[in-house]
């Protein structure tokens, strides 16, 4: 390990009054909260990899909060009161996003959130939902029952479908670049493949040995590692999972257009111009998938590729030009971790692969929480 010049020192490796560690959706909204309320304070966010590489430039691009099926399935498990108050964060936040950056910066499109049902179970819920939902919204009907447009999109062996108009889509990864152009431009220093290894907390401040030539200091510490942060706070509630994601090639006469859901969220799929992108089917192996590997496997692609003929595409088996995967935390419920963990240290993690909507407000609270 080389040694430093005074410049260096001076102009990158001084203490900062505080460091964000990680460089994802999470870490980038606190930072931008943070620099709005505390202008003069000065400011360092630390990512490990060259670019955000976790989950928030990995997945499907929705702008969503939430499919009927999904929202009965986290009610039944974290109890009402919860749930809606996930979901108004969630909602919340995506009208963030909007507020800070035109459409035309991040691609989004208003095009509307769709869920498939194979069955009428979760249809005696509708109207109930949407009493809740209106709190939310605004609007009395929130979902609504359209299954004139089943024909129209092509599916098959689907019974009904919902419509979402006030869900949409976007570029994650626009939408990633613009926020990091942002915060420099706010004052905001950002290190990428810097590896936060190591950190102690002491009475002056945190000292964060890393993969750099010499030891970083702060006087407080956020860790917004997401599905990464168990080794660096063991006693939290999370794990990581994988998610998989296809791309296929352009599909001649494609009639899907919108952001679709399927099966409580666990299939997930959306036009991107004339191709399919589609993700999901985590739930068919979950102990397959419970892994922090970023590779895909041939279980959950098989799936996603007979997902893909059988029911969006009635038996069109197009090319697939791209397969990735991306890595999101879980825990025993899906609302998020949001505390101070000791009088220097804050997280704000286990965004439940909801994080292009819940970090603006999870960044918003986390300023909350800290000891400023």
């Amino acid at each position: 390990m080389h040694d430093i010049s005074i410049w260096e020192q001076d102009a990158f490796f001084a203490p900062q009054d505080i460091i964000i560690i990680g460089a994802g959706f999470s870490g980038l909204w606190t930072a931008f909260h943070l620099k709005k309320k505390f202008p003069k304070k000065k400011m360092l966010l630390i990512e490990r990899n060259v670019i955000p590489f976790g989950a928030s430039g990995r997945n499907a691009g929705f702008a969503c909060f939430g499919s009927l099926t999904e929202i009965i399935s986290d009610i039944n498990t974290m109890g009402l009161d919860k749930t809606m108050q996930l979901i108004n964060l969630r909602f919340k936040g995506l009208k963030t996003i909007r507020e800070v950056f035109p459409n035309k910066a991040i691609d989004y499109d208003s095009c509307g959130g769709f869920e498939l049902l194979k069955t009428d179970e979760s249809l005696s819920r509708l109207g109930e939902i949407n009493k809740h939902l209106k709190c939310i919204t605004g609007s009395s009907k929130t979902i609504n029952q359209n299954d004139s447009l089943i024909k129209k999109f092509g599916f098959k062996s689907v019974n009904h479908l919902l419509e979402n108009k006030f869900e949409g889509a976007l570029h994650p990864g626009k939408l990633l670049a613009a926020l990091s152009q942002l915060l420099i431009s706010m004052g905001v220093q950002i290190m990428y493949a810097t590896e936060l290894k190591e950190f102690e907390e002491k009475n002056e401040g945190v000292l964060l040995t890393t993969n750099l030539p010499t030891k970083l200091k702060a006087e407080q510490m956020v860790i917004c590692t997401n599905a990464f942060s168990k080794p660096l706070l063991p006693e939290l509630d999370l794990y990581p999972v994988r998610g998989q994601v296809l791309l296929t090639a352009p599909v001649k006469n494609l009639k899907i257009r919108g952001c679709f859901h399927y099966d409580e969220g666990f299939y997930y799929f959306r036009n991107l111009n004339d191709r399919v992108l589609l993700g999901g089917a985590r739930n068919k192996a979950f102990e397959l998938e419970t892994t922090d590997e970023m590779s895909t496997s041939p279980v959950i692609q098989t799936e996603l590729d007979n997902f893909l003929s059988e029911t969006i595409l009635r038996g069109k088996k197009p090319a697939i030009t791209h397969r990735w995967a991306g890595i999101m935390a879980v825990g025993a419920e899906k609302f998020p971790i949001v505390k101070r963990v000791s009088k220097r240290i804050t997280c704000a993690v286990r965004l439940s692969g909801m994080g292009v909507a819940l970090a603006p407000r999870i960044g918003k609270m986390a300023v909350q929480e800290m000891n400023l």
